[in-house]
């Protein structure tokens, strides 16, 4: 299914140049409830998990249609950084590039409060950055509820996040908080939550949850140019 998909977008991807398959927009938490060790944990898994051969066999899957790949942290209302703007993948050494540059990345300061709504809208908007990209995908990481500026489910009508699917990572084993993801925060074509049962578990998580999204190839939403 996935062989057949790619060569209905080789096709499309010969008659378009300049192809983008999926623009990817990752968000990691770095609210208070995540400590030092936590974000280093965070970082390193996200590096690692692009490190890994099959993710990076996903990437580069088709190259005539390119992944673009975006990371940012968030926290508060106003704490949103972004760690690696807009990145075209064409190589392995384009991921490793992303991966080098996370493993790098230090702390800085953020609010403790947890934003999921504005992280939300921060990645909409980078999103809309790419508009010729066939699919736009948000993916936010998180251990915690939001607390503090627009709710999740109060945007539900925000027009930025209407093409994009909204993903989820969330860390730790809490029923009530998957469901709370599950509910009010993932919106959008086959979107999913995927789960690590603790920051040690986020880099095996993440390489899950990336593999599900490059397989996820919505080939009934391409139009012929």
């Amino acid at each position: 299914m996935v062989r057949a998909a790619l060569l209905l977008l080789a096709c499309w991807a010969g008659a378009a140049q300049g192809a983008c398959r999926q623009a990817l927009a990752l968000g990691l938490d770095v609210s208070g409830s995540v400590d030092a060790v936590e974000y280093r944990l965070q970082m390193d898994g996200l590096a690692g998990a692009l490190m890994r051969p099959e993710v990076q066999a996903a990437f580069l899957a088709l190259p005539q249609a390119p992944v673009r790949l975006y990371v940012f942290e968030w926290a508060g209302f106003s704490s949103q950084r972004v760690l690696v703007d807009w990145t075209e993948v064409q190589s392995p050494a384009d991921l490793a590039n992303v991966a080098g540059r996370l493993s790098r990345t230090p702390r800085m300061p953020s609010a403790p409060a947890t934003a999921i709504g504005q992280a939300m809208l921060h990645g909409a908007a980078a999103l809309a950055r790419q508009p010729e990209c066939w699919r736009h995908t948000l993916d936010l990481s998180g251990d915690g509820r939001s607390n503090t500026g627009p709710r999740p489910r109060d945007l539900a009508d925000e027009p930025m996040l209407g093409p994009a699917t909204v993903n989820a990572l969330v860390i730790g084993p809490d029923p009530a908080l998957m469901a709370y993801f599950e509910y009010e925060v993932i919106r959008g074509q086959q979107a999913f939550v995927e789960v690590a049962l603790g920051f040690q578990d986020f880099e095996e998580a993440m390489t899950r949850k990336l593999l599900k999204e490059m397989q996820t190839l919505a080939v009934s939403e391409l139009s012929a140019p």
